[in-house]
C-alpha cells in the first residue's frame, strides 16, 4: 500500500470530511442528527452510544481540529465560555491561576463571580512582561492562561519565554488563540499544553454560530478534559459542528483578507486627527511588533483605537453605516464595539481605568468587505 501523501495545512482544511462517507461518496460530511445509537449486542458498540459522549459529525470536526493544531485531542463545545469553563473545572479548591489582565471580560466574570466561590484563586498579570508573570507564581499555582494578542489592547506575550517558564515551574500552559487562529499562530510550537478558541469568531467566521474549542497537546490531559466535557455536557450539536466544518474550509482565505484589510485600516487610522492611539501589532510602532513577527505569521484582523473623547466614540458608533455596532468579532462582516460598556463591562471600573479600557476606546473587527468601503465608513463616522 502506498503511503498517504502529506498535504499542507490549507489543503487539509479544504478537504475536511471529504471521502469519509464511503457508502454514498458525499463530498460534504453528513450531519448525524441522532441522539442515540443501536448496539449490535450486549457489550458491543458501533463506537457511538449517546451523542453527548460522541457523535460522528462532531468526531470529524474534532479530529480535523486536532490535526490542524498539531495536538492530540480536540473537543468542540457549545461556546467559547463553555470550553473555558470546562478547562477551569480541571482545577481544585485552593489552586491558583495566573491569567492575562488584557483578556475578554467574560473570562474575568466566570473566574471572579463563579470559580472564586469554589476556592479557585486568580492573579491577573501583564503577560507581555515575563518577569511579572514569574513573580506572580506561587506554590499553589497550577496554570498560566494567556490571551495573545490581548483583548482589547492587543498586547503581545512572549510565548516561547512563557512556555519555558511553565515547564520549569511545572505549570499547565494554556493559550487563548482566538484572535489569530491556527493559520497565523501555533501555540504548541512554543510549549503550550492547551489551546483555546471561541470558534464563534474566526474559525466560524460568519457570525452565524456559537462554538468553543479546546485542543490538548498530550493524551492524558486530553482524556481528562473529555471526561469533564462528557460529565457536564457542554457539547456542540451536530448541525453546528457541520456549520463549523464548512466554515473551516475557507479559513485560510478569510484570514488572509482580514489581515490585509486590517493593516490598511490601521495605517489610515494612524493618520487621522481624531484618533489619539492605535493598537495593532502590524504597525512598526506597536511595542509587540517585532515579537509578533517572530512568533506569528501575520497580525490578524483585530485592532483597537482611542478617540479624543467619550462623546466622539459614541458619535462614531451612532454614525456607522457599513460597519455594525455589535459585539463579537472575526466574522466576514466588520463589527465595532465599545469594550468598556460591552465586552469588558463586568470588569470593575477601577480595573478598567487602570488598564486603559475607557469609553473613548473602540475595538474594530475588520471584515472582508472592500477595504475602500470600510475606510469610507470610518471617515464619514469620524467627521
Amino acid at each position: 500500500m502506498e503511503p498517504k501523501p502529506v498535504y499542507s495545512q490549507e489543503t487539509n482544511l479544504v478537504q475536511l470530511g471529504v471521502g469519509l462517507d464511503e457508502r454514498t461518496g458525499a463530498i460534504s460530511v453528513p450531519i448525524h442528527l441522532s441522539a442515540t445509537y443501536r448496539h449490535p449486542g450486549v457489550g458491543e458498540s458501533t463506537g457511538y452510544d449517546y451523542t453527548r459522549s460522541g457523535n460522528p459529525t462532531r468526531q470529524v470536526l474534532e479530529e480535523g481540529l486536532a490535526k490542524l493544531e498539531g495536538g492530540n485531542r480536540a473537543l468542540a463545545f457549545s461556546s467559547g465560555m463553555a470550553a473555558l469553563t470546562t478547562f477551569f473545572l480541571h482545577f481544585s479548591q485552593g489552586d491558583h491561576l495566573v491569567v492575562s489582565e488584557d483578556l475578554y471580560g467574560g473570562t474575568y466574570r466566570v473566574l471572579d463571580q463563579i470559580f472564586a466561590n469554589f476556592g479557585l484563586s486568580v492573579t491577573y498579570v501583564d503577560t507581555t512582561d515575563t518577569v511579572a508573570v514569574a513573580k506572580a507564581i506561587t506554590d499553589q499555582t497550577k496554570a498560566l492562561l494567556v490571551e495573545t494578542p490581548g483583548n482589547p489592547l492587543l498586547g503581545i506575550a512572549d510565548l516561547a519565554a512563557l512556555g519555558q517558564l511553565c515547564r520549569k515551574r511545572n505549570l499547565i500552559f494554556a493559550v487563548d488563540n482566538t484572535f489569530l487562529s491556527p493559520i497565523l499562530q501555533r501555540p504548541f510550537d512554543f510549549g503550550a499544553d492547551v489551546v483555546i478558541y471561541s470558534a464563534t469568531k474566526y474559525l466560524g467566521g460568519h457570525n452565524d454560530l456559537c462554538a468553543g474549542i479546546l485542543v490538548a497537546r498530550e493524551v492524558d490531559l486530553g482524556e481528562r478534559l473529555y471526561f469533564l466535557q462528557n460529565s457536564t455536557g457542554a457539547i456542540l450539536p451536530p448541525l453546528d459542528c457541520w456549520l463549523l466544518l464548512r466554515s473551516l474550509k475557507t479559513l485560510t482565505l478569510r484570514i488572509e483578507r482580514h489581515g490585509k484589510n486590517a493593516m490598511l485600516v490601521a495605517r489610515w487610522l494612524e493618520q487621522h486627527p481624531k484618533v489619539t492611539d492605535i493598537y495593532y501589532p502590524g504597525l512598526e510602532k506597536h511595542p509587540g511588533h517585532e515579537l509578533s513577527c517572530r512568533q506569528a505569521s501575520g497580525f490578524g484582523g483585530m485592532l483597537s483605537f482611542r478617540v479624543k473623547s467619550d462623546e466622539v466614540a459614541r458619535t462614531v458608533l451612532k454614525r456607522l453605516r457599513l460597519i455594525s455596532f455589535a459585539e463579537s468579532l472575526g466574522g466576514v462582516e466588520s463589527l465595532m464595539t465599545l469594550p468598556a460598556v460591552q465586552t469588558h463591562g463586568d470588569i470593575p471600573e477601577a480595573e478598567r481605568k487602570r488598564l486603559g479600557i475607557c469609553e473613548s476606546l473602540l475595538r474594530l473587527s475588520v471584515g472582508t468587505e472592500s477595504v475602500e468601503d470600510i475606510i469610507a465608513d470610518l471617515e464619514q463616522a469620524l467627521e
